[in-house]
């Protein structure tokens, strides 16, 4: 080797060692930032969600074809850095991404999956807010649950629905799609003349069009996640209420006029068992409340989306009404934290269906309790620790984790035990909390052991022995 090679040899090697070195300073012009995680690593959806940033607030801007099935849209998010941003990720399913920016300025955009990257022309420092914009367009795609349910965009006869437990928002719009990532919507959807789109929160706007097509304007202020987002695209007729007491909450129900007359009596009952909720579980927590009632055929099963839930006439009876608006404090406003905590919602709403028994139907919860108890079902395993996802929304879920709230009941008595149903919305109004949260709040509030409660009936398996005294 000639010493002109060892000399271009010998800068080449300086070169490097500081560009090293630059690359790993914390200087100005170091790079510092790495991509957010691609998922939360869920205990059921492992994929869901997106690391490195917090969701602020959705706007989102919809335009949606029946005829074509044709949906555009831009959506604007306003989020947090948790770290030192080089990249982010976003949920989203089929659909076509036009382009993208981050604060104004164009971003590279990846898809794989169901993962939206964006890598913006410079890094986001952590603690910083950002401004993403994504405009997209095609045909939303239907989700299949592990359980046969479907889920994500339905289309109906005049429109389509728009219904997202516990993956089917990313059919819709990009965003981080996990319930632990909660934030405020604006949500404007333009639709042909006609129809009506109706989502959660306060309408603040509707207008016609030039062209003939309205669109319309939906403001969520309190948190809410993606999975209780919704839209509803077709003909309704609607009814307007006010709920009672100081905050004069506007109720605003739709129904698809084949069903209006056959639920118009249920739907009347609205603000009264709203009222009766609010009586047992503390102020009613959001700034609007409502229904949506599609025909059957729309959607096979009812959900508490935040504010307005929805639900096929079939199923829009008096206990799924209170099981559902029940959701607004237990799963809506306070909301699991990873899915492994669905059991705080589902087990609080059936229960509510036992209270409401109790003060109406003369049926003690007790009773409703011993009816449970002897459903075989519903001991196939932990409602904490249900064995895969399909397993979610099973019997142990709902009819065991209102087993466990009643032997709550019967351990620290009644007074005790509603300070605990309305203290622990009020204690985690509009955020998330774990099942491990609640085991701490409850214990708090009571000197009795509960030990038996939580490793026996929580977590236990198998069948045990029904409550010395507990009795139909």
């Amino acid at each position: 080797m000639n010493t002109r090679s060892r000399v271009r040899t010998g800068a080449l090697a300086l070169s490097l060692a500081l560009l090293a070195a630059a690359c790993t300073s914390g200087g100005s012009g170091g790079v510092k930032g790495t991509p957010g995680a691609a998922g939360l690593r869920d205990p059921y959806f492992p994929k869901q969600g997106n690391g490195g940033y917090d969701v602020r607030h959705y706007a989102l801007t919809l335009s949606y074809d029946p005829a074509s099935g044709r949906l555009d849209g831009r959506a604007e998010i306003t989020a947090e850095a948790t770290q030192d941003l080089s990249a982010f990720n976003l949920d989203l399913a089929g659909l076509t991404v036009r382009d993208a920016t981050v604060d104004g300025a164009p971003a590279a955009v990846n898809r794989a999956g169901n993962e939206l990257t964006l890598r913006p022309g410079e890094e986001i420092d952590d603690g910083a807010e950002f401004r993403a914009v994504i405009r997209y367009s095609g045909r939303p795609e239907t989700v299949t649950d592990s359980d046969g349910s479907k889920e994500g965009w339905l289309k109906t006869a005049d429109g389509a629905l728009a219904l997202g437990q516990p993956n089917g928002s990313m059919a819709w719009f990009p965003g981080n799609h996990h319930p632990s990532d909660k934030a405020a919507y604006d949500v404007t959807v333009t639709v042909p003349a006609g129809l009506t789109a109706l989502s959660n929160g306060v309408r603040t706007a509707e207008r016609k069009e030039a062209d003939g097509r309205t669109t319309s304007v939906w403001h969520t202020a309190e948190p809410m996640a993606s999975y209780l987002a919704m839209l509803a695209i077709g003909r309704f007729d609607t009814t307007t209420a006010t709920l009672p007491g100081k905050a004069r909450v506007p109720v605003l129900s739709a129904v698809d006029p084949q069903v209006a007359a056959k639920t118009a009596a249920l739907r009347a009952r609205v603000p009264e068992i709203l009222e009766w909720e609010a009586e047992n579980f503390g102020p009613y927590p959001f700034a609007a409340a409502g229904v949506v009632v599609e025909r059957d055929g729309d959607v096979g099963y009812a959900l508490e989306t935040q504010t307005r839930p929805v639900f096929p006439a079939g199923s829009f009876d008096t206990g799924t009404l209170v099981h559902e608006l029940a959701h607004q404090w237990y799963g809506d406003s306070v909301t699991p934290a990873t899915w492994a905590d669905l059991w705080l919602n589902e087990g609080f709403a059936t229960y509510a269906q036992w209270l409401y028994e109790e003060d109406f139907a003369h049926t003690p919860a007790e009773r409703s309790f011993a009816k449970a108890y002897e459903d075989e079902d519903a001991w196939a395993y932990s409602p904490a620790k249900p064995p895969g996802a399909e397993d979610l929304f099973g019997a142990p879920v709902y009819q065991r984790g209102a087993m466990v709230l009643h032997r709550i009941r019967q351990e620290v008595g009644d007074d005790t035990f509603f300070e605990i149903l309305a203290g622990w919305p009020a204690k985690h109004r509009n955020a998330t909390a774990s099942t491990e949260d609640f085991i701490a709040y409850v214990d708090a509030m009571t000197d009795e052991d509960l030990t038996d409660v939580w490793d026996v009936w929580l977590y236990g398996d198998g069948k045990p022995p029904r409550p010395a005294g507990s009795s139909d």
